[in-house]
């Protein structure tokens, strides 16, 4: 099992760094690797790209020292990339709110946010940072004879198109670097989204044919994950470029689709348990290793879990089976989502639901992990997390229950899902949908519907197709996956659509925004250090 090989780089400390004039130098800890040296044991190309797949949910190398977070941080954990990235697409919508007072939180909540916000510029630096990893590991590994080492470089290449992709999606027009300019202090020129779009999709095209096969290296990225990317990208093409790729959309998940590497999991919380690993999982196509014992943090699944676990209402040992540094009361659902996910007035018959039934043990849709909490109404966006809607979709612990393999009481080993066989579902069903062939989008929905509901009794007809629809199916099947800023943008309902949220705006009953904040700034320390860049409409 690969998931071990990303934990690696833990255990022996990784420095990529070309500034040495003297190509023969060794360094002193033979658990150093110099990034000159990275051909001289295979072995060394398996830690240094764990570096790079780790930066993405890790603090840093961890442990003592020099080599604890790779960004400077008043909290190591709080501005890793995950973290970050999950509080810009989640609490920033309907689907979460943040009741901790700390700088930046509150902005996010209420969609008031300035350049100064905190977690825009680690968000920022940590996507900028592994888009450096990447880059001088590619220039690095180009020049070793290892074997398979195309295959290595064609996976940075995709954590560097990633990496690229969130900055397209959140910040527009980002700086831009490859391994052609080398690393070492220079002013990286800026890219403007379109042709940033067009760098992504070439990359992955280019590198298609050296990945492996659908399935074969879970946890690192192989061409499934690759056509995910391609798909998701074109999926917002319209938002990107200003030019719709619905029919580029529809190829590539149908690829993955017809690769038959990939299905439903058959309990719709296992994508979300301990053992939601491939194979073990069919769903699963591409995620963020996470491991409670070899991967420690308090990021990824954990800060989930964490977050949404309170001393009263969903108490993490009970829920998810953590036990230390428990329940820190902070996200959760605003009640505008609940009813999106919960279906009142069919299951309720219209009317409120019983006092009884606080977790609406009545829904038939069975991707409901709510549970009300003191009142769903939420008094201000800085109020007590026992207000809200509580959400306990990720656990700890098996789908069935147990305890898992790598257990660890205060770290989850829930692996983060980035790209899951039933997006490539609903987005092949919304391209279809908006190229006018609602008789082909309906059976996607239909096999996502009939895991959620056990059966047929949820399925859809086309005559039941709207935006609506498609953009609320989206929320049912993906909340709290980090989609539903993008989705919400897509839809045009994030700022200033007709969709309002409780303290969107600020405002109790929801107001709208600006649509400028259909994209984020860029951060003030970037524009008042890099003259290249220009900060973004509105800001």
């Amino acid at each position: 099992m690969k998931k071990y090989i990303l934990s690696s780089i833990l255990l022996s400390v990784l420095l990529l760094t070309s500034c040495t004039k003297d190509l023969d130098i060794k360094p002193k800890d033979p658990n150093i690797i110099l990034s000159d040296n990275l051909g001289d044991d295979p072995k060394y190309m398996d830690q240094a790209l764990a570096k790079i797949y780790a930066s993405f949910n890790l603090a840093g190398q961890g442990g003592d020292g020099d080599f604890g977070s790779d960004i400077s941080a008043p909290d190591d954990n709080f501005f890793t990339t995950m973290r970050a990235l999950w509080n810009l697409q989640e609490i920033t919508t309907d689907e979460a709110i943040c009741a901790w007072g700390d700088v930046g939180i509150a902005d996010l909540n209420t969609q008031t946010w300035s350049p100064s916000n905190p977690f825009l510029t680690a968000l920022y630096q940590r996507l900028s940072l592994s888009i450096t990893y990447a880059n001088d590991f590619i220039n690095q590994a180009g020049k070793t004879s290892i074997p398979n080492k195309d295959q290595y470089i064609a996976e940075a290449r995709f954590l560097r198109a990633l990496a690229y992709y969130w900055l397209m999606d959140l910040f527009g027009n980002p700086p831009f670097t490859t391994e052609a300019d080398g690393v070492g202090k220079f002013y990286p020129k800026q890219i403007k989204r379109a042709e940033l779009f067009n760098y992504i999709v070439t990359e992955l095209k280019d590198i298609e044919a050296d990945l492996s096969e659908p399935g074969a290296s879970y946890p690192q990225a192989d061409k499934g994950a690759a056509w995910m990317l391609l798909a998701r990208t074109y999926l917002n093409a319209e938002v990107f470029t200003g030019t719709a790729k619905w029919d580029s959309c529809r190829i590539y998940t149908t690829k993955v689709i017809e690769s038959e590497a990939y299905d439903l999991a058959d309990d719709y919380r296992q994508n979300f348990s301990a053992d939601n690993d491939y194979p073990r999982n069919p769903e699963m196509i591409f995620a963020w290793a996470v491991d409670g014992v070899n991967a420690q943090g308090y990021v990824g699944t954990t800060f989930l879990i964490e977050s949404s676990s309170d001393a009263t209402y969903i108490r993490a040992e009970d829920y998810h089976g953590l036990t230390e540094n428990t329940n820190w009361n902070g996200n959760r659902s605003r009640k505008d989502f609940m009813n999106i996910l919960v279906d009142t007035l069919t299951t309720y018959g219209g009317g409120a639901v019983p006092a009884d039934d606080a977790e609406f043990t009545q829904a038939a849709d069975g991707r409901v992990y709510l549970k009300q909490k003191r009142s769903i109404n939420i008094p201000a966006p800085s109020a007590s997390g026992d207000y809200g809607i509580g959400v306990y979709k990720f656990t700890a612990r098996n789908h069935d229950g147990s305890t898992a393999d790598n257990y660890h009481p205060a770290y989850a080993s829930t692996d983060f899902p980035i790209f899951r066989y039933a997006d490539a579902l609903l987005m092949r069903a919304e391209a279809n949908y908006r190229l006018g062939n609602g008789a082909d989008a309906v059976p996607d929905i239909n096999e996502v519907r009939e895991r959620a509901y056990g059966d047929d009794s949820g399925n859809i007809a086309e005559s039941d197709l709207t935006d609506k629809f498609l953009l609320d199916e989206r929320a049912r099947e993906f909340y709290y996956e980090a989609q539903r800023r993008t989705d919400l943008v897509r839809f045009g309902q994030f700022t200033d659509g007709t969709y309002l949220w409780q303290w969107k705006g600020n405002s109790l009953d929801g107001a709208t925004v600006g649509a400028h904040r259909d994209l984020f700034p860029i951060p003030a320390d970037e524009t008042a250090a890099n003259p290249n860049i220009d900060q973004n409409d509105g800001y």
